[in-house]
């Protein structure tokens, strides 16, 4: 997935968003949100799980079905050998997963029930499934220009994560105003994401607990913004616990309120990724600016409005054409499925060509002359 993707839509499932039937509208949200959520690592599911969620949105088999009917198509495949099958494979079983525990009433709001949650989502993926780290981690972002949030050290999860609960469980939301209960649960929010308490999965597990605990606080809460905007939630995450003040940069969950409100009370505020980045300036400023980067680095006019990776790409390209998209996917700290829809990308628009076979090839960056050439 392009880290720069606004959206994401699932056309198999949206029709049932629209339905009539409330139970199947409501399972139909429920599955978006659960395929949505796996976007935050770039995964995708299979054709065969969208068609096992449509029969479990129709009513014609259960949830405890269709976590069998994972299982067991995985199993049918034999050893897995291929690292994307093992990434589908994940994919598929979280997603089963999240829409079960999403579709249960019972919430417990504690430490141990984020832990149940993590070992639910991903047992038989992860050996560390419900166990907190013991290790310390870092993680290059995007949204960051390659730089990482602080995390919390192991040896403090335990306690970081009692103090944040403790604080929550003693807030009282008698008489606050929506304003207010929103920007609190945001901050509730980046706190309990911030701690990081598992190796992977944590952003996938704090979406599904906040779920479910705005729930028992009484919100509607409105899961297609989940589906639609789970990278969007991520970066809010990112940059409500990041800090350098050697570059005027100051977390801030103003990015996770506007998600919060989109969800809860129905605003249609825009939520664009691109807005979260380090370096986003205004729109004016930014086309300003990559129409001079454009310029002087001599790139076709129909450049303009690529966006920030892509111009990486082309700079990249115009410097070794020979690049291989492994190569490109480690200049610019992205993954080569990224990388992969970035170049086909600018195939599509008329901005790059391969040329002379996947072996021994090059790109080509074409210019105006060559408008509409592919």
């Amino acid at each position: 997935m392009n880290a720069m993707q606004d959206t994401y839509h699932i056309p198999e499932l949206e029709d049932y968003i629209h339905q009539s039937e409330p139970n199947k509208r409501e399972r139909g949200a429920v599955w978006q949100a659960a395929i949505g959520l796996q976007q935050v690592d770039g995964l995708e599911p299979s054709s065969y799980l969208l068609q096992t969620a449509r029969q479990h949105i129709e009513g014609s088999i259960t949830i405890g079905e269709v976590k069998h009917l994972i299982d067991t198509y995985y199993e049918s495949r034999g050893r897995r050998v291929e690292n994307n099958d093992s990434r589908q494979e994940e994919a598929d079983k979280v997603a089963s997963r999240i829409a079960e525990l999403l579709g249960e009433d019972t919430f417990a709001f504690s430490p141990a029930q984020l832990a149940t949650i993590h070992r639910r989502l991903f047992t038989g993926i992860y050996k560390f499934a419900g166990l907190f780290r013991d290790y310390n981690i870092t993680k290059r972002e995007w949204v960051l220009g390659g730089d990482t949030v602080i995390y919390a050290g192991f040896d403090t999860i335990t306690d970081t994560s009692n103090y944040d609960m403790a604080q929550e469980k003693n807030f009282s939301y008698t008489g606050v105003s929506v304003e207010d209960a929103i920007r609190h649960l945001s901050v509730f929010c980046s706190h309990l994401w911030q701690v990081h308490a598992f190796g992977e999965g944590n952003t996938r597990t704090t979406a599904v607990f906040m779920i479910k605990y705005m729930r028992t606080l009484g919100l509607l809460v409105n899961n297609d913004v989940f589906a639609s905007h789970s990278w969007y939630f991520r970066n809010a995450l990112v940059r409500a616990n990041y800090t350098n003040l050697s570059a005027n940069i100051t977390e801030t969950t103003e990015y996770l309120e506007q998600f919060f409100r989109n969800m809860l009370l129905g605003e249609q505020k825009e939520l664009s990724n691109r807005h979260l980045h380090i370096h986003w300036q205004d729109e004016q400023e930014h086309r300003s600016n990559f129409q001079s980067a454009i310029q002087s680095a001599k790139l076709p006019s129909k450049c303009k409005n690529c966006t920030l990776e892509e111009l990486a790409v082309l700079h990249l390209l115009q410097t070794n054409p020979y690049l291989t998209q492994k190569q490109l996917a480690i200049e610019i700290h992205k993954s080569e499925r990224t990388i992969k829809n970035i170049t086909t990308h600018l195939g599509v628009l008329g901005i790059i060509r391969r040329d002379n076979g996947k072996r021994n090839g090059f790109w080509t960056i074409l210019g105006d002359e060559v408008e509409g050439t592919n």
